[in-house]
């Protein structure tokens, strides 16, 4: 309280006072705190412990759990404050000059610049809580909150003005940060920094110029935000009375909305009036001020998506569904108002699929990919390779060691970031589907291998240093083609020979899947499904090397089935022991390699496509892409039928190398004609286009169905590939 306030209190009234008064600027004031005194009436530990207690307490205060956008506006209203009690002061004194500490590109707004993006991220990165403005720039940097080049700018700016008022301050013996432009004291500090004072001025105005920029560019101050460009909006639009409803569902109208306003308009007035969350006054403002904007920019999103026009209600509908969810988080609200350009494009993103509405709404903590240009630019040519992205997990999770829930939301949350960057990449048309299934895939095991080394850190009792255990992935993943929400078909093995092996692993395996599929605040990673394991939902958990290779060879009659030889083609090491994994590659190739009969392996396969196809049944007059004959599943089946056939006379058939290539080289060998071989690769293609387009707009789970005219030249192609490989249809009509 200030002056009113008592010298001293006690950390309860501190935590009162913090949480039911503490005002914004007081936030940002807490972040250079710092306690200065040693223990005296209490024992050095006893100290220590108080002083724990504190930090604890004011941490959450000035980093609150989520992104604070916020924050901005709190310091710029701040910020202007000064600047107009800093020009009231220099208008009074009448003398020509700058003030390097509080004036406009001051020391003052490099200290707000860093203090502004600690506030905002600090909740979630602990390496931006610091006090010192040096080092907090380059932590900064380091986050990607802050191009580098950016950030050693302002720290040759803030050391060149802190050196300025130095000068000042050693000249004249008084706490002083006023720079004459002419008289004594001025020429004094201009030689006592080794330079003309016409040479100061001249690096004083380039530095206050960049660093205003720099300001400016932070805090969007000649920006506009996100609120609507006209005035013509109805007087009382938000109020939700009758005449008020009446003359927004004329606005929307001459907007190019339709005529069945109703629902859009009762979401409108609830979200502007506060009764969607609870809003504070400011955020309630904030809202009724971005949603003109949003209902006047909407209409232009409807064309988003890559051949796909929706209606603007719909286009309004997603942004107000997302909205909706982040109304009771201000910080959201905040930065979509704060920066318009990150709101259309948000706009753009919910406009152009349903998944990805879905997605953002899920996790909007994301939508802090869009701001400040954090979010990378990736295309086809990008690499996929993610160790860069797991050393900056690893950073993130050491930051929340010892504390397992914390872990689980950072992991889930950098994973989710990743997907959206991809996701954005998807919706630009700058990625193949094929390329993006690569990046995917590669994300997946990333994500696996970070798992695997945080379940074997976390296991209570552990035999070994490192584990001897691999992870195999099947289906999709082992054969790289992911899609956004694929589950994972996962095998584990192990090689340890020690008596309690089986017993640590299966824990392991428990532990993983709790890691990867348990529900937390930021959601979950994925859903696993473990049936292609030896024996199936019957088999253990955990298989060890030898019991595994016994049960791939099948020697005894009692092992591995066809269609698991079918699943094995697909099959690759994804994390792990990595000798342990040279050892399955290796039992892998053995088993396909073995040579069959030919009559078995084409009945066996046809048999299975048929019971694969009972499954999934298309009463529909529309042809389902993966399940109907000349579909998907026919190229991998057949695919798979070539590889378990010939792979014993020709090795490289046993690569993993998809579905594509696979066809590709077995039209070069001979093993089908080359031009079928082309024909079906390109159908395979088409058809996992539309695959990809029907589920970004109609959602995973949702059979993948279109009219049997689109796709007719694909499944004719697809059905040559069957006949050439089995000599007549599956289908029996």
């Amino acid at each position: 309280n200030g002056d009113s306030g008592p010298i001293v209190c006690s950390t309860d009234m501190l935590e009162e006072y913090l949480y039911a008064q503490g005002r914004d600027w007081e936030r940002f004031a807490w972040l250079k705190g710092r306690i200065c005194n040693r223990a005296v009436y209490e024992t050095p530990a006893a100290f220590e412990q108080h002083a724990l207690g504190v930090r604890a307490l004011v941490r959450p205060f000035v980093f609150r759990k989520y992104l604070d956008f916020g924050a901005i506006s709190s310091l710029t209203k701040l910020h202007e404050l000064v600047r107009a009690e800093t020009d009231r002061r220099e208008l009074a004194r009448g003398a020509e000059g700058v003030n390097v500490k509080l004036g406009r590109g001051g020391i003052r707004e490099i200290e707000f610049i860093a203090q502004t993006l600690q506030v905002i991220r600090g909740g979630r990165d602990a390496t931006l809580r610091g006090r010192e403005t040096l080092l907090m720039l380059d932590a900064l940097a380091r986050a990607g909150a802050m191009p580098e080049e950016r950030a050693a700018k302002l720290k040759e700016a803030y050391v060149f003005l802190r050196n300025v008022e130095h000068a000042l301050q050693y000249v004249d013996d008084q706490q002083t940060q006023f720079l004459p432009r002419t008289g004594e004291t001025a020429e004094r500090a201009a030689r006592l920094l080794g330079v003309t004072l016409e040479d100061l001025w001249t690096q004083v105005e380039a530095v206050r110029g960049f660093v205003a920029q720099a300001f400016e560019g932070v805090f969007l101050l000649k920006d506009e935000k996100a609120e609507s460009a006209g005035d013509d909006w109805p007087v009382g639009w938000q109020t939700g009375t009758r005449t008020a409803r009446e003359a927004l569902a004329a606005k929307l109208r001459s907007l190019g909305y339709g005529e069945d306003l109703d629902e859009v308009i009762e979401r409108v007035t609830a979200l502007a009036t506060g009764r969607r969350g609870a809003m504070g006054e400011e955020a309630r403002s904030r809202m009724t001020k971005l949603l003109p904007f949003v209902m006047e920019k909407a209409p232009g999103w409807c064309g988003a998506g890559a051949g796909r026009v929706i209606a603007p209600e719909e286009a309004l509908g997603r942004y107000l569904k997302l909205l909706e969810a982040v109304s009771g988080r201000s910080t959201y609200v905040a930065m979509l108002h704060q920066y318009p350009r990150a709101a259309e494009r948000v706009g753009r993103i919910l406009a152009a699929s349903r998944w990805s509405t879905d997605f953002v709404v899920r996790h909007p903590i994301i939508l802090d990919e869009l701001v400040d240009g954090r979010i990378r630019e990736m295309s086809d040519d990008s690499p996929v390779d993610r160790s860069a992205w797991r050393a900056e997990l690893r950073a993130a999770l050491a930051q929340a060691e010892g504390d397992v829930e914390r872990q689980m939301n950072v992991l889930r949350d950098a994973h989710h970031a990743a997907l959206f960057r991809l996701l954005v990449a998807d919706l630009d048309g700058r990625f193949t589907v094929m390329r993006l299934a690569d990046q995917l895939s590669a994300l997946a095991d990333a994500v696996i291998a970070e798992v695997l080394e945080l379940a074997w850190a976390n296991l209570t009792k552990r035999h070994a240093e490192r584990p001897t255990f691999a992870v195999i992935g099947y289906g999709k993943l082992g054969g790289k083609e992911l899609g956004y929400e694929s589950d994972l078909d996962l095998v584990f093995i192990h090689d340890d020979p020690a008596q309690e092996a089986d017993a640590v692993y299966a824990r392991l395996v428990r532990k993983m899947l709790s890691w990867l599929t348990l529900q937390t605040s930021s959601g979950k990673l994925f859903e696993v499904d473990m049936r292609l394991r030896p024996n199936g939902e019957n088999g253990l958990i955990t298989t060890n090397f030898a019991q595994f290779s016994r049960y791939e060879r099948n020697e005894d009659g009692h092992g591995a089935w066809l269609w698991e030889h079918q699943a094995l083609t697909r099959a690759r090491f994804v994390a792990g022991d990595d000798a342990l994994g040279a050892k399955f590659e290796a039992e892998r190739e053995f088993v396909l390699r073995t040579p069959r009969d030919r009559e078995m392996v084409l009945s066996g396969v046809a048999e299975m496509r048929r019971k694969m196809r009972d499954g999934h049944p298309n009463r529909t007059a529309r042809f389902d892409i993966k399940h109907d004959a000349g579909g998907m599943v026919d190229v991998e089946f057949a695919v798979q039928a070539l590889v378990l056939m010939h792979a014993h006379e020709h090795p490289s058939m046993v690569l993993n190398l998809g579905n594509i290539q696979l066809l590709e080289l077995s039209g070069a060998l001979g093993l089908i004609p080359e031009a079928t071989a082309e024909a079906a690769a390109d159908a395979y293609r088409k058809l996992r286009v539309i695959q990809h387009e029907v589920r970004l707009n109609a959602g995973e789970g949702v059979p993948a169905r279109v009219e049997p005219e689109r796709v007719e030249t694909e499944r004719r192609a697809v059905e040559a590939l069957w006949r050439a490989v089995f000599g007549e249809p599956w289908r029996k009509d």
